[in-house]
């Protein structure tokens, strides 16, 4: 009669092969799941320093595009400017020509052989003078449209001014905390890239779009008095059972989160020390 081995004396006579061992998936879906989490609890340390950091960025970028409106207002009002001048610099032109025109008819008049033909000259020199008159009117709104334009220039300037002084301020503020975190958001973006190489397409995937939608910014979290650590909805125990099992990924049936226990917490708060 054969006789019956129990499972502790299977592993005394082969301890290479523990009863218990854990399968080949099994360990390559615990891996995920810890990179999962430590994926998490690192992009989690970089939305701190993006806090820290505030809306300077913005702010930032906000100035330099009211600058940057500010110089094309400018730029504009110069373009107009020069249109003016061309414009009073050809009714000069007209004047004189109308000037030469006048001198000519008048000595005409010297010559006039009755009232008629004095009074068609003397008609044509009305005519000449008012196109004097027209073109120095213009040229008058022209040289009121200049200053106006002028004033808004440097109305314009002074609003660069002020702007600059404030963009200058707010980058050398950013800068500073820049200089302070970076070394620490390198490290952390490092660490980001290399836990992303041990999750697949997929949960990566499911991870970015999960973190994008949650509100602050948590896709995977732990299990918190028998709740989720991000809705804060009950777990069943046997949900809680199959978590701790670490045989795939299982997410909140509330929130959509992914949940891990504290043993995969544990790990990878050791990961993301090394």
């Amino acid at each position: 009669m054969t006789k019956k081995v129990t499972p502790s004396e299977a592993a005394e006579l082969n301890p290479a092969q523990p009863v218990n061992q854990m399968s080949d998936v099994d360990i390559a879906t615990e891996r995920r799941l810890v990179a999962l989490y430590t994926l998490q609890l690192v992009d989690s340390e970089i939305d701190k320093i993006q806090i820290i950091r505030g809306e300077l960025p913005q702010a930032i970028q906000d100035l330099e595009d009211e600058i940057a409106g500010l110089q094309t207002r400018i730029n504009n009002f110069k373009e107009n400017i020069t249109e003016q001048n061309a414009a009073i610099a050809k009714r000069n032109s007209e004047i004189s020509d109308h000037q030469a025109m006048i001198k000519k008819y008048e000595k005409q008049q010297d010559n006039v052989r009755n009232n008629r033909e004095f009074e068609a000259i003397n008609k044509e020199i009305e005519y000449q003078n008012l196109e004097i008159q027209l073109c120095e009117r213009r040229n008058r709104d022209s040289n009121s449209k200049i200053k106006e334009l002028e004033q808004h220039i440097d109305a314009a300037h002074l609003l660069i001014k002020k702007c600059q002084a404030e963009l200058d301020s707010k980058k050398s503020e950013l800068d500073g905390i820049i200089e302070e975190t970076k070394k620490d958001e390198i490290r952390f973006r490092n660490k980001s890239a290399e836990q992303e190489k041990f999750i697949d397409e997929h949960y990566l995937s499911a991870y970015k779009r999960i973190r994008k939608q949650a509100r602050n910014g948590l896709a995977v979290v732990t299990i918190d008095r028998d709740a989720c650590g991000g809705c804060f909805s009950k777990i069943p125990p046997q949900r809680q059972s199959e978590i701790k099992m670490h045989k795939k990924v299982i997410v909140c049936e509330h929130c959509g989160r992914m949940l891990v226990d504290d043993d995969i917490a544990m790990k990878a708060h050791e990961q993301l020390n090394n």
